[in-house]
């Protein structure tokens, strides 16, 4: 099993969206990260799971999920 810490472009890459999606995620929702020096690094488990309980959902401007 592969066990190692993603960059932002790599998890970009394996959600599908662009890495100013995942800063975005990062400062407006809470997207699991960990921030080394000036990096952030991303445990794959851990944005699965945040995904899973809706954490990437989008939200239209009403309030209500997509």
């Amino acid at each position: 099993m592969e066990d190692r810490w993603l960059s932002v472009d790599d998890i970009a890459a394996y959600l599908g969206i662009k890495r100013d999606t995942v800063y975005r995620w990062i400062s407006e929702r809470n997207m699991p990260g960990h921030k080394i020096g000036r990096l952030w690094k991303f445990r794959k488990e851990e944005v699965d799971e945040w995904m899973r309980s809706g954490g990437g959902t989008e939200k239209r401007k009403d309030g209500a999920k997509e």
